[in-house]
């Protein structure tokens, strides 16, 4: 699998690719949707980065991820949180199990981003909220700066790193992934649909309450 390929360089890669702004947005998704005693589902969780940053804010957290190399990285950084090996199409949890849920750069690699949506508000109490940070397109100044980095430099870098060439996928998977305006409208049985945009349009996070 190609997530437990580059789970050794993930961290490495994640702050490479960002500049090491990538904790800064964690935090901000976190402010923006967990609160202190929240049961928090942080989804295609990776090494942990976002259910750490939500369990520092008093949630109860239950990471998920399909790549068991990724969750051995989560459980060593976190022991005393919940990891789960799971697939976000079919969330292994009943009905409203969750006050908030978080994915951070990880909704782009779904196989039906429709149906993970679903399943995130399925988990959700009525109320919940949920938190979307992902890598996008800018159409702004930082247009070609962007497709620089991304089509070129990133897979450059991670050809220079053990299991670092599956990062090829990451300007593929990008262009294939919805925009900010239409990640919102599939926001369906959610409310108060928002997004705020990132270092120049480069990261959108997206928020919603369940309706």
């Amino acid at each position: 699998m190609m997530f437990d390929r580059i789970a050794p360089v993930y961290d490495v890669m994640n702050r490479v690719m960002t500049a090491g702004l990538d904790q800064r947005w964690r935090r901000a998704t976190v402010r923006a949707v967990v609160y202190s005693g929240d049961r928090v589902l942080d989804a295609a969780c990776g090494t942990g980065d976002l259910a750490i940053e939500a369990a520092k804010a008093g949630a109860n957290v239950t990471g998920l991820d399909f790549s068991k190399r990724m969750l051995e990285r989560a459980r060593r950084k976190a022991p005393g949180l919940d990891w789960v090996n799971g697939d976000m199409l079919a969330l292994p949890f009943a009905d409203g199990t969750f006050d908030s849920a978080t994915v951070g750069f990880g909704v782009r690699n779904v196989g039906d981003l429709e149906l993970a949506l679903s399943e995130l508000r399925r988990v959700l109490r009525p109320g919940g909220r949920l938190g979307i940070l992902e890598i996008t397109r800018p159409h702004g100044p930082l247009r070609v700066f962007y497709s620089l980095w991304f089509d070129r430099i990133v897979p450059l870098l991670g050809r220079v790193l053990p299991g670092g060439r599956a990062y090829t996928y990451l300007p593929a998977s990008v262009k294939r992934f919805p925009g900010p305006d239409d990640l919102a409208a599939l926001l369906t049985g959610f409310e108060a649909v928002k997004y705020r945009l990132f270092a120049g349009g480069i990261v959108a996070l997206h928020t919603g309450v369940k309706s």
